[in-house]
């Protein structure tokens, strides 16, 4: 089931961008362990030689690391403050 929003979304509001930011962070973790765990696969089924896996499995997880760090604690939810006219 889906998750839902009481009210209507709106990227000001700090406790939806919170769920946004991690959702898309849900979505960046899926998407790293089908790609990778389909190349080692792939690499392992055919005894294929590809010195390349290595690292874009190493650089891929390196970028979802960097991206953990900002969504769990780097990234500011608070309220916009408004400037003074």
């Amino acid at each position: 089931m889906p998750p839902r929003w009481p009210r209507k979304p709106d990227r000001q509001d700090p406790a939806y961008r919170r769920l946004d930011d991690r959702m898309n962070f849900a979505i960046h973790v899926a998407i790293f362990a089908a790609c990778n765990s389909g190349l080692w696969f792939f690499h392992n089924l055919q005894k294929t030689n590809w010195p390349w896996i290595t690292w874009v499995t190493l650089g891929w997880g390196g970028i979802l690391f960097a991206h953990a760090i900002y969504i769990f604690a780097i990234a500011n939810y608070s309220l916009p403050t408004q400037k003074p006219e």
